[in-house]
């Protein structure tokens, strides 16, 4: 059991209820009590949370975990021109090289408060190894939750596409490799450390008859669906061009809308296909630091929020978005929303439900994660706020949201450390960056 008492608590519960001086109690991996004053128990440890916001654990709703080896390059970029330049690099990747970029990108994720992680993985070079295992051994070693997106390309430079061709897959190896990872590795239970879904990369990397075999395999198999969508207008114009319509009307004329999807990026979206979005229950990933980065547009956040979808925030790969931490999307959200549609676009309180309960929508999590309610998994985020860089900030979750992102204190996963006092307790960080210097090495 432990317990935290003394804390400033936002639950993002559905009435978005917060306690000034409140507690949490965690007996193994399940919340047990939360509420304002002292904790209603003094057996087992005891975290005095004074000076401390307690949030639900973030939730990465994106990512490309195997990026954090080649964060750096094509810094002056459009999406597709970084794609061209990227590409041959990332056909250098083997397990080894995968395993040490996703262990110090989850280390990192780690250190922001983020509890659960989606990371989208379409890189599958031909004497590579096996690229799944070592993304499930890295999301172990550090000890957070991995929702594993099995992506593929088969549409390689000769047919259209931007990938090399001897970097994509044929149909057939995609799906087998896609129902691989599914009966090996996900685990449908509440409590699930690692789930796979289904992730063809993106309209313009991938062909029709995969895009549909691979929802079929999913619903057949139980699982999610993930892919871009509308992250570019070069996206939308080679769309128009080659199938008559925009990539979100595209998508549903797959079968690619609907509950068990979420898309990231969604930036270019008619009011049509944002409305379509809400009525579907489709998720949208929104990356706004990358978004930034490779000056692709502002999502609709806002719009796709009034529309009843549900939208959580996605750190996207390192090589753009190097920072690579999560809480700081908080406040790229909201800034991104605000040059859009003005002050009261993103409020501090909507931006903390995007990144927690937003995220866990997205993933189908929503009963487990998300929140902190009793019954709950105890994955929490402990932030110190009483140092110099929020001092005098009265309101913990604006602080949180428009200060500097603030030192985890505590971050635990089903009950179990992760982060203390600002450092990780699972795995030892001068080693994994010792492993991703040489692992940057051997792929550049």
């Amino acid at each position: 059991m432990i317990v935290i008492d003394n804390a400033a608590i936002a639950t993002v519960d559905a009435d978005g209820t917060e306690y000034r001086s409140g507690h949490v109690v965690v007996d193994g991996e399940h919340i047990v009590a939360v509420g304002e004053g002292p904790a209603p128990t003094t057996d087992g440890r005891r975290v005095d949370g004074s000076g401390c916001l307690v949030t639900p654990g973030l939730v990465n709703t994106h990512h490309h975990l195997y990026q954090w080896a080649t964060r750096g390059l094509a810094a002056d970029s459009t999406l597709f021109e970084w794609l061209v330049e990227l590409y041959p690099v990332w056909g250098g990747l083997d397990a080894e090289i995968t395993h040490a970029a996703a262990t110090a990108g989850l280390a990192r994720l780690a250190l922001t408060g983020c509890t659960t992680v989606a990371d989208h993985h379409y890189v599958f070079p031909r004497d590579g190894g096996d690229q799944v295992e070592a993304l499930v051994s890295a999301v172990t070693r550090i000890g957070v939750r991995g929702h594993l997106v099995r992506g593929s390309m088969d549409r390689g430079e000769s047919d259209g596409g931007l990938p090399p061709d001897h970097l994509v897959e044929d149909i057939e190896s995609a799906l087998r490799g896609t129902e691989h990872a599914i009966d090996t590795y996900h685990d449908p239970s509440p409590n699930a450390r690692i789930r796979i879904a289904a992730g063809p990369c993106s309209p313009f990397t991938v062909t029709e008859r995969l895009m549909k075999e691979a929802a079929e395999l999913a619903r057949r198999k139980g699982v999610r669906l993930h892919t871009h969508l509308a992250e570019t207008l070069d996206e939308e114009r080679q769309c128009l061009a080659e199938v008559g319509c925009t990539p979100a009307e595209y998508a549903d004329s797959l079968g690619w809308l609907g509950d068990d999807v979420w898309l990231a990026h969604t930036v270019h979206l008619a009011p049509g296909a944002i409305r379509r979005l809400g009525e579907t229950g489709t998720g949208s990933a929104h990356c706004p630091t990358s978004n930034g980065r490779l000056g692709t547009g502002i999502a609709p956040a806002r719009e796709l929020l009034e529309a009843g979808a549900p939208v959580g925030l996605g750190v996207d790969g390192a090589a753009s978005n190097e920072s690579g931490g999560l809480g700081e999307e908080l406040h790229q959200a909201l800034l991104q929303a605000r040059q859009r549609g003005g002050p009261q676009a993103l409020t501090v309180r909507q931006a903390l439900w995007m990144g927690t309960m937003g995220g866990a929508r997205c993933l189908g999590r929503q009963d487990e994660l998300g929140s902190l309610e009793p019954g709950k998994l105890a994955d929490l985020a402990v932030w110190r706020l009483d140092g110099l860089r929020h001092a005098g900030i009265t309101d913990p979750v604006a602080a949180l949201v428009l200060g500097a992102v603030p030192d985890i204190e505590l971050l635990l996963v089903g009950g179990e450390t992760v982060v203390e006092r600002g450092e990780l307790r699972t795995a030892d960080e001068s080693a994994i960056a010792t492993e991703l210097r040489t692992a940057s090495g051997r792929l550049r």
